[in-house]
């Protein structure tokens, strides 16, 4: 099923509260988008979904099971690259598989590892060593090994903010064709982002989170059919309407936050 649940989270380092009573519940295959400025508990949310952290209260569950630590259901691409340095690009690839994949022989993971590197656009790319790419590639590479092993559930950080547009644009387009591939098989994503535009691409549903501490301002539903086509989607009167909402309660929470004032919108409340 690959159903998430989200209920009355908080999470806080010592006496600085991080999030404050998130609630959300991801239907399996379901890809939602989280938004909101720096400093709102975006990763230290997508931490505890992969089990890197614990809430100080509330639980998370996977159908049904409370997450208690990582685990090969749930993929994760971190904004930092998190490859091996002494490894090369390959064997970072081939070790995840085989940790995903036991019992294969190694040029078989070989070969997986070498054609998921062609699809992000780095056929070149399995013998390097991490610190000779630049940081794009090595997101690239990172996003690779997260869609070799093909785990039911991706958690994504910013996973395309360190790209140039055209690369941003076609791992879009690629993770978009992943994830829609499999009817009845979609993998369940949690997608971080700052861009409003990437998140009307990709999401079907898109959770606002409000600063000091991280809380949920809305989640919003992205009723535009698939697929979406960008040099349509621009043009749609929905698309302009849906990311006008959703800038305006981004500044309206960044401003009630420099006034002192409250936030715009009740947890959890739609357009």
């Amino acid at each position: 099923m690959h159903e998430i649940a989200i209920n009355n989270v908080s999470y806080a380092y010592g006496s600085h509260e991080v999030l404050r009573d998130i609630s959300l519940t991801a239907e399996a295959g379901e890809f939602i988008c989280l938004l909101g400025p720096s400093g709102c508990g975006k990763s230290t949310l997508l931490r505890l979904l992969a089990g890197l952290a614990s809430p100080t209260s509330g639980a998370i569950t996977l159908d049904g099971n409370p997450i208690t630590g990582p685990g090969l259901d749930r993929g994760v691409v971190f904004q930092d690259y998190s490859l091996f340095p002494w490894m090369t690009v390959g064997e970072n690839i081939v070790l995840a598989l085989e940790q995903a994949f036991p019992g294969k022989k190694r040029n078989e993971y070989r070969e997986i590892a070498a054609g998921y590197l062609e699809m992000v656009g780095l056929p070149n790319a399995q013998d390097k060593l991490p610190g000779e790419l630049s940081g794009g590639m090595r997101q690239r590479a990172a996003i690779a090994r997260v869609f070799a092993i093909d785990s039911p559930v991706l958690l994504m950080d910013e996973p395309f903010g360190a790209l140039d547009a055209i690369t941003r644009a076609r791992l879009q387009d690629l993770l978009l064709q992943l994830w829609q591939q499999r009817e009845g098989e979609r993998k369940t994503v949690f997608f971080v982002t700052h861009d409003v535009e990437e998140a009307i691409l990709l999401g079907n549903r898109i959770v606002v989170l409000g600063v000091n501490p991280g809380s949920v301002k809305g989640i919003f539903p992205v009723d535009i059919p698939r697929p979406r086509l960008r040099q349509d989607l621009f043009l749609l009167e929905s698309f302009q309407l849906l990311r006008n909402r959703l800038v305006n309660v981004l500044h309206e929470n960044i401003l009630s936050q420099l006034d002192g004032g409250q936030t715009v919108l009740s947890p959890g409340e739609a357009i």
